[in-house]
């Protein structure tokens, strides 16, 4: 535990009596992972987008978690932190509604021709197959893919948005509200095997693209080095892994509260 966690776990009463420069010290600390949550985030965006605008956003969401952080309940500062710091950005990108109709619309189109072909033919559709449904060449497909990347990004009801840790804290603050109400935890539990079944019906290379990304932490640029294709390959199959999984998962869900609840 680094000397900044001690003093918080120390504070007995934190967000009254932290002191400013304990305030400073953890921005400081924590500089360099607010920078590294904001450029994988940033990798997924519009050149357009400025770096130093989701640092800046970034650094309110961690000033955000040292004044609401609680360190009587089960959770690792850092933990926490991560949370607040990629929420912040993400709000932030939200608010400004950045991504324009014409690229929501082609997500949604693809992410329908997913839908069309794979509930046919019972198993994942091929690009070629894709091609013929949008009518479209493969270079105009990838295209399309590459466009619509940045649209997953922002979609609260994608649950490949969070990291490992974040569904750790996220399961930590709900437990009090799943264990005290049976038909919550049935519910909760229903929602995590529909997920793991949709990412088992992924195709592999899918799958290991968001288990090396979410879970290994790997950057896309790393993880094609894995696969031995192009980081713009690499981001493809993300892509196509997480419209195919929204398609899955919408119809079972109604609404965001029943995916996150």
């Amino acid at each position: 535990m680094s000397s900044l966690s001690k003093k918080l776990k120390n504070l007995k009463d934190y967000r009254c009596t932290v002191d400013p420069k304990i305030k400073e010290e953890i921005i400081i600390e924590y500089a360099p992972l607010i920078k590294y949550i904001a450029q994988k985030i940033a990798a997924r965006l519009p050149s357009n987008i400025e770096l130093d605008d989701l640092i800046s956003c970034g650094t309110i969401g961690l000033m955000d978690a040292i004044q609401k952080f609680d360190p009587t309940r089960d959770n690792k500062f850092k933990t926490y932190a991560e949370f607040r710091v990629r929420g912040a950005i993400l709000d932030e990108l939200r608010a400004q509604d950045w991504v324009p109709r014409s690229i929501r619309e082609k997500a949604k189109l693809v992410e329908r021709a997913y839908s069309k072909i794979e509930s046919s033919l019972g198993r994942p559709a091929t690009d070629e197959e894709m091609c013929r449904e949008l009518d479209v060449t493969q270079d105009e497909f990838h295209d399309l893919l590459n466009k619509a990347k940045s649209v997953s990004l922002l979609n609260i009801d994608d649950s490949s948005t969070f990291n490992r840790g974040d569904k750790k804290l996220i399961a930590g603050l709900m437990e009090n509200n799943r264990s005290a109400n049976p038909f919550n935890a049935v519910a909760y539990k229903n929602a995590k095997e529909n997920i793991k079944e949709g990412i088992k019906s992924l195709p592999e290379k899918q799958r290991l693209v968001l288990s090396l990304y979410y879970y290994e932490d790997l950057n896309l640029k790393e993880i094609g080095q894995v696969l031995d294709v192009t980081e713009s390959r690499v981001s493809q199959l993300h892509t196509q892994a997480v419209l195919k999984l929204r398609s899955k998962l919408k119809n079972l869900f109604e609404s965001i509260d029943d995916l996150a609840g």
